[in-house]
């Protein structure tokens, strides 16, 4: 989902990602939770901790894991969340140089397609419930009303809202283009505006 203002000024996309569930899904099922900037909350549903030493110990065991899911991480959020590359049986070229990372992924990629593939199944519903262009639509009040309160057109600029199925209700900047929510947050619209208002505001 997309939305570009009248003047073409602001452009935003909606939606959820298959990296980043496939990404999170390793982190919590390794129990790395907390790891990673930003720290995100669980996943929800909960996925099933797994134990990673003998896996990982040839590559430098939990702690050469945890650099590489950070240093993964911190490249998927550099860049366009819709442009990321999932890695891919045989060679997951997209974990390159990221041995302890790999070997997690290889051993529960079925694991980890399946689940995210049920999240995102579950987020078109989802979509489907509340409007498609529901939260298209209040994105685009929230820029007309700063656009009021600025006195002046938004200033050109691009924002991705990625949707993840994460425990709570709040959001994260990332900056200087993107915002990561729990899904839950856009049930409460007033809270919703409490996270995306400010950014929205800096941005315009």
């Amino acid at each position: 989902m997309s939305y570009a203002d009248p003047g073409y000024s602001a452009y935003f996309t909606v939606d959820t990602s298959e990296v980043l569930l496939v990404a999170l899904y390793l982190r919590d099922c390794a129990g790395l939770q907390g790891t990673g900037l930003p720290a995100l909350p669980p996943l929800t549903p909960a996925v099933r901790r797994v134990e990673t030493r003998r896996l990982t110990a040839p590559m430098g065991g939990r702690a050469a894991l945890r650099v590489e899911w950070e240093a993964w991480w911190h490249t998927l959020l550099m860049h366009r969340i819709g442009d990321a590359v999932l890695p891919l049986p045989p060679q997951f070229e997209a974990l390159d140089g990221m041995a302890a990372l790999k070997a997690l992924l290889r051993a529960h990629f079925g694991a980890a397609m399946a689940w995210a593939a049920e999240r995102c199944a579950e987020y078109v519903l989802r979509v489907g419930a509340r409007g498609a262009d529901s939260m298209d639509r209040l994105l685009a009040r929230i820029i007309q009303e700063s656009e009021l309160e600025l006195g002046r057109p938004a200033r050109p600029f691009t924002l991705e809202v990625v949707e993840l199925p994460l425990a709570g209700r709040r959001a994260w900047w990332v900056e200087p283009d993107k915002i990561l929510i729990c899904q839950d947050l856009f049930d409460d619209e007033r809270s919703f505006r409490s996270f995306v208002e400010p950014v929205i505001r800096v941005l315009a």
